[in-house]
């Protein structure tokens, strides 16, 4: 059996260990008893941010946009699709960057929208500018 995986609850934000063989497998957190994956992106604000970065063993891919950002509401769609296929392997969030301007500027965010890959705390890629689904999928598979 391999070691387990640290994987942050989308509901609660609690650090769960969960054996890789069993990621695909409806996972529940074992606090709040909710899925641990949802096909759904993530919505993080300040907190939820530091805990899914620094905690996850999942990479976790971070959409930095906001709400007048015309590029970012079309790549919208997009990036939710990609959350659900690409879940347990890749978490996908988005950081709105108006209400998170402090962390937005920490990762020198310059151009939304920006996606940033992170893993075990540390970032890994970083891609700026809309994609389509197609390209959007291919980015985060040949990052990870």
């Amino acid at each position: 059996m391999s070691e387990p995986l640290q994987v942050v609850c989308p509901h609660c934000h609690v650090t769960n260990r969960v054996p890789p063989e069993r990621l695909a497998e409806g996972a529940i957190c074992g606090k709040c008893k909710q899925a641990l994956f949802t096909a759904h992106a993530l919505e993080l604000d300040g907190a939820s941010f530091e805990r899914h970065v620094a905690a996850s063993d999942i990479p976790l891919v971070v959409d930095f946009w906001a709400p007048w950002c015309a590029p970012c509401r079309m790549m919208a769609p997009h990036f939710e699709k990609a959350a659900a296929e690409l879940e347990p392997q890749v978490r996908l969030a988005k950081l709105n960057t108006e209400a998170e301007q402090a962390i937005a500027a920490r990762y020198g965010i310059r151009s939304i929208p920006t996606l940033v890959m992170f893993r075990r705390g540390k970032e890994i890629a970083r891609q700026s500018g809309a994609m389509d689904g197609a390209s959007l999928m291919r980015w985060v598979r040949s990052q990870v």
